[in-house]
């Protein structure tokens, strides 16, 4: 008996297809318009490649302190019951919905010259991280940690526990069940948050022109500088936007095949 094919209605697609045309003809007019015969020349210009260093090396510094700080927090969330914990995990995630611009506000209140902790670190030490890498890195951890945290919790409490419970019965530690168990059973799911902690430090820009500013060769990463290039250069904004698109494409098809389970 031959099974009978049922179409799709017609309105899911028709609106599909208007979500494709949302989401992907942006990206079709930054391919068309990209100067494909002087693409290299553009993006190994002596001040795309220092952004491009810059982001580089930000982003790898503020992905090892989402690693640091925020597995812990991942499991704390996921394993510690306590009060207001539900109100403790909303402001982790908090920075996914603020607006850029409000985070690099928020960074100002908290480490700027005059802000909470900013001001006794300056007027004690003399340490100001406002307008320097170290603040770049900063704003990039800030709004990038949550994604790895996300991730980490998901996998901690999807895990099966009863790995951990046997090699606790057998006299495993604390610290060893989390190192030699819990680790490497999350270990994917890690890889995934850190790989979307980096691709989301790579491409920020609101948090670090408002918390670190523009300056060459200390802030201007590569989104900030593809915002500059526009003014006199659009060529070139474009042949870097170019750079930025590849690498977060090559991230999210790693992760599809790897790790989100898509096919």
């Amino acid at each position: 008996m031959t099974r009978r094919v049922r179409r799709p209605p017609a309105l899911p697609l028709v609106l599909a297809g208007g979500a494709l045309i949302v989401l992907l003809l942006p990206l079709l007019g930054l391919l068309t318009r990209a100067p494909w015969s002087d693409l290299w020349a553009s993006v190994t210009s002596e001040d795309a490649v220092r952004a491009l260093r810059l982001s580089i090396v930000t982003s790898l510094w503020a992905t090892f302190l989402a690693v640091l700080l925020g597995v812990p927090l991942a499991w704390v969330l996921a394993r510690v019951d306590f009060p207001g914990r539900s109100l403790v995990r909303a402001l982790t995630l908090l920075p996914l919905v603020l607006p850029p611009v409000v985070g690099g506000v928020a960074l100002l209140s908290a480490f700027g010259g005059r802000g909470l902790l900013g001001g006794p670190l300056d007027d004690w030490f003399g340490i100001q991280l406002t307008f320097s890498t170290p603040a770049v890195v900063l704003a990039e951890t800030f709004v990038a940690m949550p994604f790895l945290v996300i991730t980490v919790e998901a996998a901690l409490r999807s895990m099966d526990r009863r790995y951990e419970d046997a090699a606790a019965t057998l006299g495993a530690g604390r610290a060893t069940v989390f190192r030699r168990v819990t680790m490497p059973l999350v270990a994917p799911a890690l890889a995934a948050g850190a790989a979307l902690a980096w691709a989301r430090a790579l491409g920020e820009f609101g948090a670090t022109i408002t918390f670190a500013g523009n300056v060459e060769g200390e802030t201007r990463t590569a989104p900030l500088a593809v915002y500059l290039l526009l003014d006199h250069d659009p060529t070139a904004a474009v042949a870097l936007s170019l750079v930025l698109l590849a690498v977060c494409v090559v991230v999210l098809i790693a992760l599809r095949g790897r790790w989100l389970g898509l096919r």
